[in-house]
């Protein structure tokens, strides 16, 4: 009784602090709630309308899940998900963009090749050109047959990368879908010594002179490192790795569908999402920068890494109890998705 009541009490004062439009929003999704409910004898099943109407009302109210009782607000961002790839489906199916395929005879040729003579992409292209099929070499990369690595190409590598950590950066781009079905993208660097994240950007219409001033602003004056490993991405064309050879940095492109090559990178993107991105829905540019700004904080400060010997990038203290009477407290990170643990002594 007293915890009912004290709910009663704590939701009155909220809503003498919310505005009018804020109570009338809240005011529609009780009641959506509640005739949802009203419909069903047993346990309540959410129609298609329902759900369609939790994920617009989320779009257009940031305290949608203060109201939400039937459901768990990560069920909502699972709806939203679950949107965006049936809207990238019908639009891939209305629209036929992209370049088109290439014949069955040439894709049979270029796999016949490669399985025959072990050869590589640029090897079969010019064996291609030689027999007038003009192909892309890059098209020709897509149609390869997958092989693993060579145990001497990963050793060598490894090798290379533990070798220059602390004077090596690694780059790359993900993509974030928005409530409205946009794609935005995120450019980051990222330090191989300490995981440390050098510079990050938001932007929906990435191009190469936008990705160069990102490089300018990480690395002002005489702090460029000597390597930075980067993807084949047809984003950065061939004028980001000559604005890195400018700035004194030997650019090192992966290999062909060879993502472990840039490893740090692609752990730093499932961090993200795992930690970040899975659990909500983001609105628009700003609303994804604000996001990411607060997830780099807790990454830099509060979230220890595998990698460091479970350290964090800037380096976390250990601190010993301060005295017998000393509790841990939970402090929140990233609006509560995390939390960092403190000794904090008792009141």
């Amino acid at each position: 009784m007293i915890t009912d009541a004290f709910k009663l009490c704590f939701r009155t004062i909220r809503a003498a602090c919310m505005t009018r439009e804020e109570l009338v929003l809240e005011n529609i999704a009780l009641r959506q709630q509640l005739a949802t409910f009203k419909m069903k004898e047993f346990r309540p099943t959410l129609s298609k309308t329902d759900r369609l109407f939790w994920v617009l009302l989320s779009k257009t109210w940031e305290r949608w899940a203060d109201s939400l009782v039937i459901v768990k607000p990560e069920t909502v961002v699972g709806w939203h998900k679950q949107g965006f790839r049936l809207y990238w489906l019908w639009k891939s199916r209305t629209r036929k963009r992209g370049r088109p395929r290439i014949p069955l005879e040439i894709r049979r040729l270029i796999r016949q090749i490669a399985l025959e003579n072990n050869w590589r992409t640029p090897r079969i292209h010019g064996e291609l050109l030689k027999l007038d099929f003009d192909v892309d070499e890059r098209t020709i990369s897509r149609y390869m047959p997958w092989r693993p690595p060579s145990p001497d190409q990963i050793q060598s590598w490894k090798t290379f990368l533990k070798n220059h950590r602390d004077c090596m950066v690694g780059m790359d781009f993900f993509t974030v879908p928005t409530a409205t079905f946009r794609n935005l993208y995120v450019f980051f660097v990222i330090s191989h010594g300490r995981r440390k994240l050098v510079q990050f950007a938001v932007t929906d219409e990435p191009t190469a002179e936008w990705t160069i001033q990102q490089l300018r602003e990480a690395f002002p004056f005489d702090t460029a490192p000597k390597y930075a490993i980067l993807d084949r991405d047809g984003k950065y064309g061939k004028q980001v790795p000559a604005a890195l050879k400018s700035m004194g940095i030997e650019p090192k492109q992966t290999a062909y569908r060879k993502p472990w090559q840039n490893g740090v990178a692609e752990r730093f993107v499932q961090s993200v999402r795992h930690d970040l991105l899975d659990h909500v829905v983001v609105f628009n540019e700003a609303h994804l920068h604000r996001l990411l700004t607060e997830y780099v904080a807790y990454y830099h400060d509060d979230r220890t890494h595998l990698g460091l010997e479970k350290d964090t990038p800037i380096g976390r203290p250990v601190t010993p109890r301060p005295s017998s009477t000393a509790r841990v407290v939970a402090l929140p990170r990233v609006g509560g998705l995390h939390h960092r643990y403190v000794w904090r002594e008792a009141a």
